[in-house]
């Protein structure tokens, strides 16, 4: 590889390189925000139902609904048989990239942190309080995933 390091684990949207362990942080990065998009995952408006959700650490997953609000975007993500057909809601900022070709969505948390968040309440997913335990959670919790995206052919 030539030239200067890149600042994530991707040279571009099509090569994929192995983080280097000096290269993660156990924080989250400047500027993260739970309800909004990395302006590089790839979502731009894209209509998300129905894509694999793929945590650091394997499959968690397909989308059932999601938003692209500004300041309030999310997924939520039936489980199926992984945590007794149970929901959860993610807030967008945990959407590291989205494959397109193969409808498949990458987030920055394990299952393990994914199965211990805040249990989705439908009645209430809108409510701002229940958004900030849901948002507070997921900032608390951010770690650097070893594993983001696998290789592209």
């Amino acid at each position: 590889m030539t030239g200067p390091t890149p600042q994530t684990p991707y040279e571009s949207r099509d090569t994929f390189r192995t983080p280097d362990p000096a290269d993660l942080s156990q924080s989250r990065p400047t500027g993260w925000s739970a309800w909004d998009y990395r302006e590089d995952s790839g979502v731009t408006g894209a209509a998300l139902a129905g894509y694999r959700v793929e945590a650091t650490d394997g499959h968690i997953g397909k989308v059932d609904s999601a938003s692209t609000e500004v300041g309030a975007g999310y997924l939520v993500v039936d489980t199926g048989p992984w945590i007794f057909g149970k929901k959860v809601l993610l807030p967008a900022g945990v959407v590291n990239n989205v494959d397109h070709d193969d409808h498949k969505v990458y987030v920055d948390r394990t299952k393990e942190q994914i199965k211990s968040a805040p249990e989705f309440d439908e009645e209430r997913h809108g409510d701002p309080v229940y958004r900030d335990k849901i948002g507070s959670y997921y900032g608390d919790s951010y770690t650097t995933p070893s594993q983001i995206a696998p290789p592209r052919a």
